[in-house]
């Protein structure tokens, strides 16, 4: 099955909140190889003006990958994971994320490309906190390999 070329658009619902841990923060920081003090240690995130240690940049993936766990559940969208690979991830930020946050999702699929037999579907997350604030989009391009 080809990819859905009308998926382009396609919004899905908001997902069940995710309660940011300080521990999963660090944990993320440690595997990412971070030695930022305000990712690792409480007292420095605090001394820095943050109520909790704060993700690195890339921890927004935690939190939207329930929103493409949506998009490759999606049987109209005609994506076949073991064909999948990861072809761009970008975010933009208006504030860091910060342990202690509970964080919502939303993803819209934004384009449905094809090229040289492979597709290439972008969506776009936007996450929001609790207070129903801005705190990130993420924006993924998955490309599709088509039959060999």
């Amino acid at each position: 099955m080809a990819v859905n070329a009308d998926l382009a658009g396609t919004a899905y619902p908001e997902t069940e909140p995710y309660l940011v841990g300080r521990e999963k923060v660090r944990e993320f920081a440690r595997a990412t190889g971070s030695t930022d003090p305000v990712a690792l240690d409480p007292a420095a995130a605090e001394a820095a003006g943050f109520a909790d240690v704060v993700a690195p940049p890339t921890f927004a993936v935690v939190v939207q990958d329930r929103t493409l766990g949506q998009l490759l559940a999606d049987e109209r969208a005609g994506i076949d994971f073991s064909r999948v690979v990861h072809g761009d991830q970008r975010f933009t930020y208006s504030r860091p994320i910060v342990a202690g946050d509970l964080l919502t999702a939303r993803m819209t699929v934004t384009s449905v490309k094809t090229l040289g037999g492979n597709a290439m579907v972008t969506a776009e997350s936007d996450i929001r906190d609790a207070a129903g604030e801005h705190v990130v989009t993420a924006v993924s391009t998955l490309v599709v390999r088509g039959d060999a």
